[in-house]
C-alpha cells in the first residue's frame, strides 16, 4: 500500500505498552508523530526512543504526541523499555505497538524488501487530527532520525496551516517566511500588517505573522 500526503492515515486497532488502542481514537484531537524501529534491543532505536522521550514537553507544547511500532511481541517491548530508561535517562511514557505479524507495518509501507525484507525500515508519519498525513520520511535501518527536524516540521506545518505562507531553507521557528505566490500584493498589504520585502515578484518575505 503506497500512502501519500493528504491521505487518511489507515485506523487500526493494536496491543501496545500502554494498552489496546484503536489508533484513530487514541489520536484524538493531537498531531502524531508515528514511526517505526526495526527490531527491538538495537543500538540507534533505543537512542531514538530516549530521545523522543525527552521531546514530551516539547511535543505536547505543539499539541503533538509520539507512538512507536516496531515487530516484535509486547513482552520484548516492555523489557526494551527497561533497557531504554537506563540508558539514555528518560521515562518512555508514549505507547510501543507491538506488531510481530507485520500487518501495521505493511499497512504503512514499512516494509521495504528491496532494502531488506526482513526488518522494517525508518518511517516517520506525521498525522494531524483530522488523521491526514501531512509528512513522511524514510530512513535507511542503519541511520538514526533526526527528531529536532522532525519538530521544526511540525512547526512549519501548524503555521502555514494558519496563513498564507511557506518556510524558506532551513527556516526555525520565530525567522522570516515567505508569502505563497498566490497571495496578490494586495492582499498581502492587508494580509500582513508587519511588511514584506520583494526580492522578485514571486519572492516576498514578511516577519512570521503568529509572533
Amino acid at each position: 500500500m503506497s500512502l501519500l500526503l493528504g491521505d487518511t492515515a489507515p485506523d487500526f486497532d493494536a496491543e501496545t505498552t500502554e494498552g489496546n488502542i484503536s489508533f484513530h481514537d487514541w489520536i484524538g484531537d493531537d498531531w502524531v508523530v508515528f514511526f517505526s524501529h526495526p527490531a527491538d534491543f538495537t543500538p540507534v532505536c533505543t537512542t531514538e526512543i530516549g530521545y523522543t522521550a525527552k521531546l514530551k514537553d516539547k511535543l505536547a507544547a505543539r499539541g503533538a504526541k509520539a507512538i512507536v511500532i516496531s515487530a516484535d511481541s509486547l513482552e520484548d517491548h516492555k523489557e526494551w523499555i527497561k533497557d531504554v530508561e537506563e540508558t539514555q535517562g528518560a521515562k518512555v511514557e508514549f505507547p510501543l505497538i507491538a506488531d510481530p505479524d507485520r500487518k501495521i507495518a505493511t499497512l504503512y509501507n514499512m516494509i521495504h524488501p528491496n532494502a531488506d525484507a526482513k526488518v522494517t525500515v525508518r518511517a516517520v508519519y506525521v498525522i494531524d487530527p483530522k488523521k491526514k498525513i501531512r509528512a513522511s520520511i524514510i530512513y535507511p535501518p542503519s541511520a538514526g532520525r533526526n527528531f529536532d527536524e522532525i519538530l521544526r516540521l511540525i512547526d512549519s506545518l501548524q503555521l502555514t496551516d494558519g496563513y498564507k505562507v511557506a518556510t524558506p531553507v532551513n527556516w526555525q521557528d520565530g525567522e522570516d517566511v515567505i508569502i505563497v505566490p498566490s497571495v496578490s500584493n494586495e492582499d498581502a498589504d492587508k494580509m500582513f500588517p508587519k511588511g514584506y520585502k520583494t526580492i522578485k515578484p514571486y519572492l516576498r518575505t514578511t516577519a512570521q505573522p503568529n509572533k
